[in-house]
């Protein structure tokens, strides 16, 4: 399948649905910037996407990255369209012009992330590791690290990593065994060995940053002891060019199910020269601002699952032919009727459609929150921002995967037979994909993090910062007609929201166990709320600009394809609303059933 930049749906939810404009009309860094600069931007970036990088999403995933004795060869076409990534100046969008950035926010790079994503995820993670790893030293660093690598960083001259993860320490990082031990000059000895390390070596760019965990000879156990090194692989010279090579080697390659052309490396760290980022034993704190970037990334991963599926889903079923209809003859031309006149293709097709245009409103919602906290002068709004930035998060990254995995897994069964093959597309965006749940932090890990420490440990403040937005949306829209069964469930659930949290919270003061046996069931009744929220502000807004129009259409194309665009807006809506949001009630029923069930066993019963 050939990829098609949303460019249309893109800039309805920058513009008209999150206003844009004004948006960025309150930040002062951003104020000057106007509508037809974004959108050149966005159209340089679709153009990238379609026409360089989505030919080799399907020739990457064949041929796969090749390791011979710690070098690691990208496949065919990566290294030149790479070239010309950095040549267009994408690596620098949002990263501050001090350094050689172009300074544009936040939300402008995530829908071009979203576009290269979408393109080929694989080829996407190779610069999008490198901007957590620049967000880091920007926010951490010293004025000479800073001056030492952010320029060449930006430019995509040198790429970036985050190592964290070892054999025997996955999401608890509090175990770690890497040590850092202080040279003469102070630097340190970095030794130990990092596994999963997405790009981690490769024949891009000239040089690879490295943004690593590690243990002082001295540090505390557990995560109050685990401090952050930058550890270049080559050493950088003092007039800035690249020196020799640093004892940092990659042993292997991961043989993958899927994302193939992105090399997910074993990095050995043998006394690797290293340099302190930030404060001792507190490198967990300072990587959280890497973490955070990598998460609203693979939120993206989930919204691209979900719109290379629908695209391929969409295309397809116009084609393919298969019975007729039920209510009868819809293509009298035809032997068959296409399957997209089959009710249940179409239930396919419009979920799809509803997670991919609902995940898109998701993400740039957040994206907006970043701005904010990048850019923002009013400390208030500021903390606001962050504060939901924080609690939306997580939802964001989970329930978006794993409604991208659904997605994905809809494109096969669409297909058929078809979507069994490689040829087709399918299999491989549901290959790709399927680690977007794992990474960064599993769906479960995400749950624990939102109920537990976002919602719980805030004392319900960080959630009701949100759940007061929904309820002045409804109140305010309490008597549009139009939309008035929308908005009666988003209130009546946005209230359930708050009642299931504090029975939670109750069951918790008698058994720990409650909100790990709740978790996962309350980010995927958040997640569908969330994006119900979305999806109402979107019929409302769509409804607005219907009415706008004047009379017939005419023979008008472009008239007839605005109409027919928020037309389907709004019963993409009423879809979500009908057929989507009613999975709540399963989640509900089985936090309202508690834990017995799941810890009545003992560890050794689970044997056969």
């Amino acid at each position: 399948m050939q990829y098609v930049a949303p460019i249309r749906d893109i800039q309805f939810v920058m513009h008209e649905l999150l206003d844009s404009q004004s948006h960025y009309s309150k930040l002062s860094a951003y104020a000057e910037l106007d509508t037809d600069t974004i959108n050149s931007y966005l159209e340089a970036a679709a153009d990238f996407a379609q026409s360089v990088i989505a030919p080799l999403n399907r020739t990457g995933d064949i041929e796969g990255c090749q390791f011979d004795h710690g070098v690691v060869t990208t496949p065919t076409g990566f290294k030149e369209a790479y070239a010309q990534y950095c040549k267009l100046g994408f690596p620098a969008i949002n990263a501050e012009p001090e350094f050689g950035g172009l300074g544009l926010p936040v939300s402008l790079s995530s829908a071009v992330s979203e576009m290269m994503g979408t393109a080929n995820w694989s080829f996407a993670m190779y610069p999008g590791l490198s901007h957590g790893a620049i967000q880091t030293i920007e926010h951490h660093g010293t004025e000479v690290q800073k001056a030492t690598y952010l320029e060449k960083m930006n430019t995509g001259a040198w790429s970036g990593t985050m190592c964290l993860t070892e054999s025997h320490a996955g999401s608890d990082l509090g175990i770690i065994k890497t040590r850092a031990v202080p040279n003469e000059d102070g630097s340190y000895a970095i030794t130990g060995q990092k596994i999963f390390i997405s790009a981690g070596e490769h024949d891009l760019t000239e040089n690879i940053i490295h943004i690593v965990l590690a243990r002082l000879p001295d540090a505390p156990a557990g995560t109050k002891g685990i401090s952050l090194f930058i550890v270049p692989k080559f050493i950088v010279n003092d007039d800035g060019s690249v020196g020799e090579r640093n004892t940092v080697s990659c042993g292997s390659i991961e043989h993958k199910m899927g994302i193939k052309a992105s090399a997910t490396c074993v990095m050995n760290f043998d006394h690797a020269k290293g340099y302190l980022i930030g404060p001792k034993n507190r490198g967990l704190n300072a990587m959280f601002t890497f973490m955070n970037v990598a998460r609203l990334g693979t939120a993206i991963q989930g919204l691209a699952a979900s719109e290379l599926a629908f695209q391929g889903s969409l295309t397809y079923a116009k084609e393919r032919t298969a019975m007729r209809a039920l209510s009868g003859v819809k293509e009298p031309n035809k032997p068959a009727d296409s399957i997209i006149h089959h009710p249940a293709v179409r239930n396919m097709l419009l979920t799809q459609k509803a997670f991919s245009e609902g995940g898109r409103a998701l993400v740039y919602y957040l994206s907006y929150f970043a701005d904010t906290v990048a850019k923002g002068e009013n400390p208030s709004e500021v903390k606001f921002a962050d504060e939901m930035l924080s609690l939306l998060t997580p939802i964001a990254k989970a329930f978006l995967t794993e409604t991208g995995l659904e997605a994905a897994n809809m494109g096969v069964q669409v297909y058929g037979g078809h979507g069994y093959i490689s040829e087709w597309g399918m299999e491989q965006n549901l290959r790709d994909t399927r680690i977007s749940c794992l990474y960064e932090g599993t769906t479960e890990i995400q749950a624990l993090d939102l109920l537990g420490r976002k919602v719980l440990g805030s004392q319900g403040r960080m959630l009701a910062n949100f759940t007061k937005i929904i309820h002045k949306f409804c109140q305010e829209n309490a008597d549009n007609d139009e939309v008035g069964q929308m908005i009666t469930t988003l209130a009546k659930l946005n209230k359930q929201w708050s009642d299931l949290t504090s029975r939670i919270a109750m069951q918790s003061t008698l058994n720990p166990e409650a909100v790990g046996a709740a978790a996962v069931d309350y980010l995927y009744f958040s997640g569908y709320v969330t994006l119900g929220y979305l999806w109402a502000r979107t019929a409302i807004l769509a409804k607005a600009k219907l009415a706008e129009f004047d009379g017939d259409l005419g023979t008008d194309k472009s008239l007839q394809g605005e109409y027919g665009f928020y037309d389907a807006k709004v019963k993409t809506a009423e879809f979500y609303f009908a057929k989507l949001m009613p999975r709540h009630l399963v989640h509900v029923a089985r936090i309202n059933t508690g834990f017995d069930s799941l810890m009545a066993m003992d560890a050794e019963q689970f044997a056969f």
